[in-house]
This record gives C-alpha cells, sequence and structure tokens, in this order.
C-alpha cells in the first residue's frame, strides 16, 4: 500500500509496547510523513503489559515515557467511546481502537494484530491495518531520506548502550520488523 503524505494513523497498544518499535515509530511521528494517534485507553493497555512483562521497570518511568509521547501534537484521541457497541471485531477489546481511528480520522491501525481487526469490519469505515514493517516500508517509498535520517536520530539518542546500525537492525529484526531490517541492511553493505 502506498500511502498518502501525512497518513493519519492509530498506533495500537502491541507496537507501543517493544521499545524499539515504539521509540522509531514515535521518531517517525515527528516527521511531516505522518500523523500518529493513540488513546489514554492505548497507553493503559502497553503500560500493564510492561508491567507485568518487565516486573523491573516501575510505572512512574511509563508513565514519564507515556507523557513524553504526548507532547506529539494532536495525538491523543478521546470522545471515541460511544462508537465502540456499534463495531463488530473478533475481540470486544479491540473496539476501542478501531473507535478511535474512526473518530480520530485516520486511515490505518499500525497492529501486529492484523487478524484482529478483519478488513470486512474496517473497510465500512474507509480504515485499513497494516503491519508496522509494511508501514516503514511505506514511509520508505513516500521519502527514504526523513526515514533514514530518523534512524540515525535513533542511534544518536541511544547511550546506554550505544548501538551500531547492525546491532540495531538486528533488534528490529527480532521485534518483527524483517522487511525493514533487511532494507537498512542491505543500505548498509552498500555504503563504501
Amino acid at each position: 500500500m502506498v500511502l498518502p503524505s501525512r497518513f493519519t494513523v492509530v498506533y495500537d497498544a502491541c507496537v507501543l509496547y517493544p521499545a524499539s518499535i515504539r521509540d522509531l515509530l514515535l521518531q517517525l511521528a515527528t516527521t511531516e510523513l505522518v500523523r500518529a494517534k493513540w488513546t489514554e485507553r492505548i497507553h493503559e493497555e502497553w503500560i500493564e503489559n510492561l508491567l507485568v512483562n518487565r516486573p523491573e521497570l516501575t510505572r512512574e518511568r511509563l508513565e514519564k515515557t507515556r507523557d513524553k509521547m504526548n507532547t506529539i501534537p494532536d495525538c491523543l484521541i478521546s470522545g471515541y467511546e460511544q462508537l465502540e457497541a456499534g463495531l463488530e471485531l473478533p475481540d470486544a477489546g479491540d473496539r476501542h481502537v478501531l473507535a478511535a481511528a474512526i473518530h480520530g480520522g485516520a486511515q490505518a491501525i499500525i497492529t501486529f494484530n492484523l487478524t484482529d481487526f478483519p478488513e470486512s469490519e474496517l473497510n465500512k469505515h474507509n480504515v485499513a491495518a497494516i503491519h508496522p514493517d509494511e508501514f516503514v516500508l511505506d514511509l520508505v517509498d513516500l521519502d527514504s531520506q526523513v526515514v533514514l535520517a530518523s534512524v540515525q536520530k535513533i542511534l544518536q539518542r541511544l547511550k546506554n548502550p550505544r548501538l551500531a546500525m547492525a546491532q540495531y537492525i538486528e533488534i528490529l529484526r527480532k521485534n518483527q520488523l524483517s522487511q525493514f531490517a533487511i532494507y537498512l541492511a542491505n543500505l548498509e553493505s552498500s555504503v563504501p
């Protein structure tokens, strides 16, 4: 799928859960390529899951991350709740994400859980579900230089520990961004 410039998307909690993917998607949200949105409920979902699975993390630390995320202009969607009851999804717990996408004027939900958002229901609302790997590659097609600059900013920001591009590529691969990892690896190997 080729995305229009300044495509509006909702990031599902599952793509905000892994720090490396969250960092990449948020860095991309600061560019002119995409308007990223989410809800406080989506925040609560990824934070709660991290607290369960990573007991060394604290709520305070994750809430600081949430607060920093919320500094992205026009990112929070509210007032979508009344739409939830009229939506049909395999898991009723996902209706809030689709409701937020509809209310927030998003063209897509960025999620690892594509089967949770069947096309038959999403098409009724002109919303698509896109895997984050496909989404990032679509952004590469729009403007590869902006995406690569975003990756460079992330690598410059990461200091504890510092990561080489090869290490970052491996992290992306392990976190289900395998095609984008291949793209970066091919670029890396072509640099003299």
